[in-house]
């Protein structure tokens, strides 16, 4: 007796000593999480993309836009939104990175839908405690490499569903092998020979009919996990969300309870328990049972599971751009104007947020703003400034100026083009359709934001003069704001009456060039492009001859022959 005592002893204190690793752990990874999520708290996020993935995060945007207006492929890489989506970007899961990225990308028009995540975005600052919850939660998701999460719903729904019969049969097969092996063991091992050779011959002619989903499923999964997680949380302020997981999550709770073992086996492969379970499977074909009563689940309840990454993307988004205003040296709440006909923007000491140390500019514009000054004076980059943070406004409520105020415009832009070699198009033939899709949208209803950068500069100066000229008064008109900048003097005479001047300028010393970037009214008076010849150490001859060449065109308005 006391030697059963004893080992009943021994055990107990085992068991305990098991139960307090396994919450020691637990309490040590949960005290990591929090460690690496305050470090990371306003800072610049520092994970890398390859371009195969940032493709796959944006498939999330395509497949949700609706009908809504997005920022095209033009837009999108001539204001570089690529580089401002990865310094936003301090979410922690698939599900919030996927949704940072179509909040980007499909500008918002309806204020309310801007004020809520106003409302978000200020609770999550002023709450870390509520932030870190939600965050531990998020991160049950992770990070996902390979297709997008909308991806994975939308391949699993549509992979054939195949009728389980012959699965179950098989399943018989072997469970009467085993109870017959135990009845009468001579004709149970004939029967246990034949089911396992069946059996297993199948399940592996057919395995990768559903090896290539569980990947997927396994995702899904990880998303139900954090739903459930988050659900059970009593934060007042985010019930809504909160509600809207517990009440989706109901629905598929049931996807969870017959995956756990298909999904730890093949995420076990390679250990023994991972090993004898997917022999346990083969022989009874429970994977292949499993898995298509998941598919028709998953089938039935396709909307919730779409509203459950998009619940989690939103709260892990507001939280990262939370993050991102503790980042910024300053910032402000947009104001937008009701007014849809009358297009205008008004902001101060606005400046670009990928520029270090930048330099703060003023500007309202009511109509057409026409930029000019010499090469490298800064002309691109405040134009480039104005579109990205009308963007910023109309998807995070947020704008790196101290006053904003701007009506709700489409932003399209004609900035960085380069010859199309595949299709064998010259710049120009690139240019001019890019700048016909801007002339084709000003059409519609919305009022829209254009930024065009050196007017059809490839083609000669006459057209090219006469051209640019008509494109930007046709740009010209109440719903659009049009920015413009251009080494062409003459279109700032042709079109005073219809567009206001302001230029950048810059300092020449005797070895030095030297640019404020600073925005100032009126039209460029200064040239630098014979002086940087000079600086750069140009033959004395061709920097004079280039500099009175120039100077008697001004004088006569002819050049003189060689």
């Amino acid at each position: 007796m006391e030697e059963q005592y004893l080992w009943t002893i021994v055990c107990a204190v085992f068991v305990v000593i098991l139960v307090g690793i396994a919450v020691r752990d637990r309490i040590q990874s949960r005290k990591r999480q929090i460690t690496k999520l305050r470090q990371r708290w306003g800072k610049v996020p520092e994970q890398e993309y390859t371009s195969e993935e940032l493709k796959s995060i944006s498939h999330y945007a395509a497949n949700h836009q609706n009908g809504r207006f997005m920022i095209d492929d033009i837009t999108w890489n001539d204001l570089d939104l690529e580089r401002i989506f990865l310094l936003l970007n301090n979410t922690c899961s698939s599900c919030g990175e996927e949704y940072l990225y179509a909040v980007l990308r499909l500008p918002e028009f309806r204020e309310e839908t801007l004020l809520e995540r106003e409302r978000l975005i200020e609770f999550f600052r002023g709450h870390q405690t509520e932030r870190e919850m939600v965050q531990r939660g998020l991160l049950q998701v992770g990070k996902i490499s390979g297709l997008s999460i909308s991806d994975y719903i939308k391949a699993l729904s549509e992979i054939p569903v195949r009728s389980r019969a012959k699965y179950f049969a098989c399943f018989l097969l072997a469970v009467a092998s085993i109870v017959c092996l135990l009845v009468k063991p001579a004709v149970g091992v004939s029967l246990l020979v034949a089911a396992v050779i069946v059996n297993i011959s199948m399940h592996t002619m057919e395995a990768n009919k559903i090896e290539v989903y569980l990947k997927c499923l396994m995702c899904l999964i990880r998303v139900l996990h954090a739903s459930e997680k988050l659900g059970k949380e009593k934060i007042p302020e985010l019930e809504e969300y909160l509600s809207r997981l517990r009440t989706n999550e109901r629905k598929l709770h049931s996807v969870r309870k017959k995956s756990v073992t298909l999904v730890s086996a093949k995420g076990t492969e390679g250990d023994i328990a991972g090993v004898l379970y997917s022999y346990i499977n083969s022989f009874f074909m429970l994977d292949f049972i499993q898995f298509y009563s998941i598919l028709r689940v998953l089938r039935q309840n396709q909307q919730e599971l779409e509203t459950l990454t998009e619940t989690l993307g939103i709260l892990d988004t507001m939280i990262a751009v939370a993050s991102y205003r503790e980042y910024l040296p300053y910032y402000c709440i947009p104001k937008f104007s009701d007014q849809k006909h009358a297009a205008f923007m008004d902001v101060e000491n606005l400046y670009h947020p990928l520029i270090a140390n930048p330099v703060a500019n003023s500007i309202r514009a009511d109509g057409g703003i026409l930029v000019t000054g010499s090469n490298a004076s800064g002309k691109s980059t405040f134009l480039k400034n104005v579109a990205v943070n009308m963007i910023l406004a109309q998807s995070i409520h947020t704008s790196l100026s101290s006053n904003y105020r701007a009506s709700m415009c489409k932003v399209m832009t004609s900035m960085a083009l380069r010859d199309d070699l595949q299709s064998g198009e010259s710049y120009y033939i690139v240019e001019i359709r890019s700048l016909k899709r801007i002339l084709e949208e000003t059409g519609k209803d919305v009022p829209v934001l254009c930024i065009v950068d050196e007017v059809l500069r490839g083609t000669n100066t006459v057209e090219r003069i006469a051209a640019s000229s008509q494109v930007l008064a046709y740009l010209r008109r109440p719903s659009v704001i049009c920015f413009a900048a251009t080494h062409d003097i003459e279109l700032s005479y042709i079109l005073d009456r219809m567009y206001t001047n302001y230029h950048f300028e810059e300092e020449i010393t005797e070895h030095d060039v030297r640019f404020n970037y600073l925005l100032k009214a009126g039209r460029a008076t200064s040239r630098n492009a014979i002086a940087l010849l000079e600086l750069i150490g140009y033959d004395k001859g061709i920097v004079q001859a280039a500099r009175a060449s120039a100077e008697q065109f001004e004088k006569t308005g002819i050049w003189k022959e060689l």
